[in-house]
C-alpha cells in the first residue's frame, strides 16, 4: 500500500456523501478495486475517486475512462504535469508574476465556482505557455481537494495584452494534447469559458485551435467584447477591483493564492512521484488520443477485468 501525503486542507470523504446523495459508497469502492486491478494505474486515496465520479455525474464506465485518460495524459506531459514545486521551480515562479490565475471567492447564481485568469506582464518574450498551464491546472487541483466538488467550474480568460507575440510561443501539439485532457480527463464539470475583452489574437489563436475542440466545448465558449456583456452571466463584482469588480486589488488576490499553492507544496511533490502511470505494466494499449501521446508501441496482451 502506497502511502499517501494528503493535502494540508482537505475535504473528507464524509462531506462528500452529506453534500451529495447520489455519492455510494460502494460504487467508490467499485472503482476502487478495479483501480487495484489495473497494474499501471497509481494507487490514490479515495477521495480523489470522488472527484471522478462526481465529474461523470456518477456514471461508472464514463469515470473508469476518465480515470484513465487524467493518469496517461499526466504521465505523458511532463512540460506541464511536472516540476510543480511552487517554491523552488523557477520557470514557475516567473510565471507567477506573468499571469494571475486564481479562484475567485464568489460562485455563480447557478453554484458554480469562477476561475480567473488574466496577464499581470504582457510582454509576450516572459510569456512560458507551458508553464502558465502549469499554474492554471495547479490552481483547479488545489481547489478540487480544498473545496471538493462543485456544482460546475467556469473559467474566466481576461485576453487584455493577448498578441501575436504570445501565440508564436505557443506549442501547437502541448496545446491539443491539453485540448485533449481538458475535454476527455480533466475530473471537473466545465459549465462554461468566458473570454474578456477580445481582440483580433483571440480569433487568431481560435482558429489555430478550432480543429481539436469538441462542439460541446465550443458551445460552451462565450466571448466579450467588453465587462458588461458579460453580467448576465456571472457576477462581475467578484472580479479585482481593476476589472470592474469589487473583490479587492489584483496583487492581493495573486499574493494570497501564491501562498496557498507554497502551503500544498509537499502534496504537488508526493503527486508526481506517485501519481502517474507504469506503462510497463499496461495490459493492451491506450485506446484514446489518436497516439497523441507516443504510447503506438506494443504492451502486454493479458486481459483483467
Amino acid at each position: 500500500m502506497v502511502e499517501h501525503v494528503m493535502p494540508v486542507r482537505y475535504i473528507s470523504v464524509e462531506d462528500e456523501c452529506k453534500r451529495n446523495p447520489e455519492l455510494r459508497m460502494s460504487d467508490l469502492q467499485m472503482l476502487k478495486d478495479w483501480m487495484d486491478k489495473q497494474p499501471h494505474l497509481p494507487d490514490i486515496p479515495i477521495l480523489y475517486i470522488v472527484m471522478f465520479l462526481h465529474s461523470n455525474y456518477y456514471r461508472i464506465e464514463p469515470t473508469k475512462t476518465t480515470i484513465e485518460n487524467f493518469f496517461t495524459v499526466r504521465t505523458h506531459m511532463p512540460e506541464v504535469f511536472s516540476n510543480r514545486d511552487p517554491v523552488a521551480w523557477k520557470e514557475l515562479r516567473k510565471a507567477f508574476n506573468v499571469a494571475a490565475i486564481f479562484p475567485l471567492k464568489e460562485r455563480t447564481k447557478e453554484g458554480y465556482i469562477m476561475t480567473l485568469g488574466k496577464f499581470l506582464n504582457t510582454n509576450p518574450s516572459h510569456f512560458n505557455c507551458a508553464e502558465c498551464l502549469k499554474y492554471l491546472f495547479m490552481t483547479c487541483e488545489v481547489q478540487n481537494v480544498m473545496k471538493g466538488t462543485s456544482h460546475g467550474l467556469v473559467i474566466i480568460l481576461d485576453a487584455t495584452g493577448l498578441t501575436l507575440g504570445h501565440i508564436g510561443r505557443m506549442n501547437l501539439m502541448i496545446l491539443k494534447k491539453i485540448l485533449f485532457f481538458i475535454q476527455e480527463g480533466a475530473p471537473v464539470r466545465l459549465k462554461a469559458l468566458h473570454v474578456l475583452n477580445v481582440m483580433p489574437a483571440v480569433e487568431t489563436l481560435m482558429n489555430m485551435l478550432r480543429p481539436f475542440v469538441k462542439t460541446e466545448l465550443l458551445s460552451i465558449i462565450h466571448f466579450h467584447s467588453n465587462i458588461e456583456s458579460a453580467k448576465k452571466f456571472f457576477p462581475i463584482e467578484a472580479l479585482p477591483n481593476e476589472m470592474s469588480g469589487r473583490a479587492g486589488p489584483i496583487n492581493d488576490m495573486v499574493d494570497e493564492h501564491i501562498k496557498l499553492l507554497e502551503e500544498f507544496r509537499a502534496w504537488f511533490q508526493h503527486d508526481e512521484k506517485i501519481g502517474r502511470v507504469n506503462e510497463s505494466l499496461r495490459v493492451g494499449k491506450f485506446q484514446a488520443g489518436d497516439g497523441l501521446f507516443g504510447m503506438d508501441g506494443s504492451f502486454k496482451k493479458l486481459e483483467i477485468d
